[in-house]
């Protein structure tokens, strides 16, 4: 069978195939160190997972409304206004398995074929992926790195609008840099949307791993309501990445559109975990609090170790639970011109494994700086310590013989 021309434009999430790289690695009987995959290795709390069983034990095991079960759309909204300052209602969400789905549908909705969307690069690679596939013409923005860690550049990015322009695809607590838009940043940003007549996907995965102060979103600014789709997940803040359980929240005719494709695609989300999300929302949310106690100490050791690294230079987020530094001097001190010579000398050397800036939409003309991108979620304070010893003495050694070329 021959397949559809346009899977030509579908790429994937090269992550996982640096995980199966890590994986080949340790069969051979090698210790490695996760730091590849935004997966988090920290149970589900157990009354979550006693929610879902009762709820199966119940009888919550058939189909379910395509928008999702009433009573935890109404716990969604009752979240998002306390923290947004928004009013939407329960008729303003379309519960989804999992976030991403979310990404998918919103293209699907509102996007027509040769309509630009900007999105971030580096950034999520399915944003980049999705455009093309669906035939939209996809619109790179990006971040500059600075003494406090990496911000929107916004020049940049209202420059690069041109006719036919008419989506944004805006990740605050951004996957891979932990890049935060303060609020000068973000009502910035919404009279540029404003300006440019622009719809807005806001993907907030990370909203609530923050380890300091308050979130805020764009949907919360003037203007901004019935211009945003707030992407939501429940993977992060609870633990609970492979439940596949997420939401889109908007004005309602998107959600209503929205709500019909998940009848053509999966008919509804699964029953039984729903219910497991509601008593999430509804029940203490003391372990979401200890969860993010654990990511900040593996955050803080990380970030010191990786900064005694000559050649490394590394901000210190606020949100997300990766790391994003700047690797130039050290790739250059040690011979390597090219990322994936050096991920895999120091996967094979050490068992450390990572994703490098690549792995994160395609490079931009004119691109100097190198960066490697470490997740934290999934590897615990011991193997971090044993595994970022094990990458300095690997950088120690080369240092010496460090090759002319590309490793």
């Amino acid at each position: 069978m021959n397949l559809a021309i346009r899977f030509d434009k579908l790429g994937t999430e090269t992550a996982f195939a640096v995980a199966e790289e890590a994986r080949a690695i340790a069969r051979t009987g090698m210790k490695v160190y996760p730091f590849h995959l935004g997966d988090i290795d920290i149970k589900t709390p157990a009354h979550i997972i006693e929610a879902a069983v009762r709820a199966m034990n119940e009888g919550k095991t058939g189909y379910c409304s395509n928008y999702g079960v009433q009573e935890l759309r109404e716990a969604l909204v009752g979240e998002i206004n306390r923290s947004h300052g928004t009013a939407y209602a329960a008729e303003n969400v379309a519960i989804q398995p999992g976030g991403k789905p979310v990404i998918q549908k919103y293209l699907l909705s509102l996007m027509n074929p040769g309509d630009g969307v900007l999105y971030p690069n580096p950034g999520y690679p399915i944003y980049e992926s999705l455009i093309g596939f669906y035939g939209g013409k996809p619109i790179p923005y990006t971040y500059r790195e600075t003494s406090d860690g990496f911000h929107l550049d916004l020049e940049k990015l209202e420059a690069s609008i041109e006719p036919g322009t008419r989506f944004l695809i805006f990740n605050n607590y951004h996957n891979p840099t932990g890049a935060e838009a303060g609020p000068e940043e973000l009502q910035a940003l919404s009279e540029l949307v404003l300006r440019h007549d622009l719809s807005v996907l806001c993907d907030e995965a990370y909203f609530d791993v923050r380890y300091e102060g308050q979130s805020t979103s764009l949907a919360s600014f003037p203007g901004m309501i019935d211009r945003c789709v707030i992407l939501y997940t429940f993977s992060k803040k609870f633990a609970m990445t492979g439940w596949r359980l997420g939401a889109a929240v908007g004005p309602r005719t998107v959600i209503d559109a929205i709500a019909k494709l998940n009848v053509n695609d999966e008919s509804c989300s699964n029953h039984f975990v729903q219910y497991a999300g509601l008593h999430a929302l509804q029940s203490s949310q003391e372990p979401s609090r200890e969860l993010l106690t654990i990511l900040r100490a593996r955050r803080d050791l990380s970030h010191g170790l990786l900064s005694v690294i000559p050649g490394v230079r590394c901000s210190l987020p606020n949100t997300t639970f990766y790391l994003f530094p700047n690797v130039t001097g050290l790739m250059e001190r040690l011979g390597f011109s090219d990322y994936e010579p050096f991920r895999r000398a120091v996967l094979q050397a050490t068992g450390v494994s990572f994703c490098s800036r690549i792995h994160f939409g395609t490079p931009l003309p004119g691109e100097r700086e190198r960066y490697i991108r470490l997740s934290y979620s999934g590897i615990n304070l011991d193997s971090i310590a044993e595994g970022l010893r094990r990458l300095w003495e690997f950088t120690e050694s080369r240092r010496s013989r460090a090759p002319g070329s590309g490793g």
